[in-house]
């Protein structure tokens, strides 16, 4: 992940969560305006994209600090 996307990533952290989810959707309709197609994907990867997406519209989700990088 590059410098600035990891900054981001950070900033979008210490929101609250309904910010964050604005905050996403931001990003993702820049993206899609830049390049509707920016995510070419086999129809099994889109599956498994939008199971995770509902996963993390549900708070099924580890948080980074959970985990024990080392």
């Amino acid at each position: 992940m590059s410098e600035i996307a990891q900054k981001t990533a950070q900033m979008i952290d210490i929101l609250p969560d309904e910010e964050q989810a604005l905050a996403y959707e931001l990003i993702k309709r820049m993206v899609l305006a830049w390049d509707p197609d920016f995510v070419k994907v086999t129809d099994a990867e889109a599956e498994r994209i939008e199971a995770a997406a509902r996963e993390i519209d549900r708070g099924e989700f580890i948080s980074h600090d959970e985990i024990d990088w080392n």
